[in-house]
């Protein structure tokens, strides 16, 4: 992972970086790189090795590529929303560094539509990156009420000190360099990275007549499964 500020090429960009040689040796002219939604210059520990990767591609000699920042999954609200349990969590008060508005996106969507940009074929993507994500932007704060609502009890969210959100997190049992590394994601949150507007994906379902399943029946699904 990134924990402990990786150095360039050494995070899970070195991966990354590595599958991208492998696939240019075997003959590949086009690659399509699946990113994360979050801003350009982020700091958010989650983001920096797509930052790294991304960069890589772009000093690429002979091969083509395409970007395609991927919203922030519906099905990854939990771990947004302080590691919240499924099953047992019976906290009234979640914990975070930060709240901003997300433009949340349903996995099978994203599937649907990164399937269709791969199924084009022209240069229509070439060299471009653009956003797969949702139209609607719910803060923490939003998806905290939407829980309420499911569970038919109140929780609410308290923005602390990103020091205070790891030290809580530690000691609720999560390894300490992995709370330290995601603590970061919230500052770009408050900063709107997630909130990018980019009718993109909706475009692309819309031209299979199909529709962005919304957060809020995601969060319905998961309590109620």
């Amino acid at each position: 992972m990134d924990f402990n500020n990786a150095p360039p090429g050494e995070g899970r960009e070195k991966s990354h970086i590595a599958t991208i040689k492998s696939a240019q040796e075997a003959g590949v002219k086009h690659i399509y790189y699946t990113s994360l939604a979050f801003g350009h210059q982020s700091n958010a520990g989650v983001m920096r090795a797509h930052l790294r990767t991304e960069a890589f591609l772009h000093g690429m000699k002979d091969t083509k590529f395409t970007i395609i920042r991927e919203g922030l999954y519906n099905e990854s609200w939990p771990l947004y929303l302080g590691y919240y349990d499924l099953k047992g969590d019976d906290r009234t008060e979640i914990i975070l560094a930060g709240d901003g508005p997300i433009k949340w996106t349903s996995i099978e969507g994203l599937g649907c539509g990164t399937a269709l940009v791969l199924a084009e074929h022209t240069d229509k993507y070439e060299g471009k990156t653009f956003y797969l994500s949702g139209s609607e932007a719910l803060t923490l704060g939003d998806i905290a009420k939407l829980v309420s609502t499911t569970k038919g009890k109140e929780l609410t969210t308290k923005i602390v000190s990103r020091q205070e959100y790891v030290e809580f997190y530690s000691q609720r049992g999560v390894e300490r360099p992995s709370v330290e590394w995601w603590s970061t994601t919230y500052a770009a949150l408050e900063a709107g990275e997630c909130a990018t507007d980019d009718m993109t994906l909706l475009a692309l379902l819309e031209s299979r007549g199909k529709e962005l399943k919304p957060v809020q029946k995601t969060i319905q699904e998961m309590l109620n499964s």
